[in-house]
């Protein structure tokens, strides 16, 4: 028996909202329980499927935990990171912190960089214990542990969304090509004059509104 692990994101794209990464560990004979589940990429999924899922896989794992990236935390790498320290190496230190956290023998995880080799080799060094690293594009599609990964953190963020909407309206999908967010951050900005704590403001999305709204008033 080895034990396993699967990290994935949720999140990364859109401008609103926290950035989620999510691990699940099990052993490797359990791959077969969670396909008899009908775990597959949550993208491929509905909303119920998905949390039905959710709850199905906690039961099934051994451990699982995930990791809430604010957008201040992602602006701050996006805007004052070094060359070397981005959003892809934000992803790959915090892969490492959730791996550390469920100590697997062996982990895949879905490659945020175009460069699936030198992602693994970044996650090995944040590491403080050696894992095997298997990194891959499209791992949610193809491991099913990495499946329920994404199916955590996929849940977990759009219950944070859920609850941004409850408070503030609908904004759309929270993506900078939704024109519904468009026009909700645009609005926010004419009437407010600030952007709230939960829009990441280093996307450029939020520059071209803000220059927008100088052209609207000169």
């Amino acid at each position: 028996m080895t034990l396993i692990v699967g990290v994935d994101d949720a999140g990364r794209g859109p401008v609103i909202g926290p950035l989620v990464i999510a691990g699940v560990l099990i052993y490797d004979y359990q791959t077969s329980s969670l396909k008899a589940l009908g775990v597959k990429d949550s993208k491929a999924l509905t909303p119920s499927q998905r949390e039905r899922l959710s709850k199905e896989i906690m039961q099934l794992a051994l451990k699982y935990t995930w990791i809430e990236l604010g957008p201040s935390e992602v602006d701050k790498i996006v805007l004052e990171g070094t060359k070397l320290k981005k959003l892809n190496w934000l992803e790959a230190k915090t892969m490492a912190e959730v791996i550390d956290r469920l100590k697997p023998e062996v982990a895949y995880v879905d490659a945020s960089d175009v460069n699936e080799t030198r992602f693994a080799q970044q996650i090995s060094e944040l590491l403080s214990t050696k894992v095997n690293i298997i990194s891959e594009h499209h791992a949610d599609a193809t491991y099913p542990v990495v499946s329920a990964a994404s199916i955590i953190a996929k849940v977990h963020r759009d219950e944070v969304i859920a609850e941004l909407r409850h408070s503030y309206g609908d904004f759309g999908s929270g993506y900078p090509s939704d024109p519904k967010t468009r026009a909700f951050l645009s609005d926010w900005i004419r009437e407010k004059g600030y952007l709230p704590d939960f829009v990441r403001k280093s996307w450029k999305t939020i520059n071209q509104l803000k220059e927008e709204k100088k052209q609207q008033s000169l």
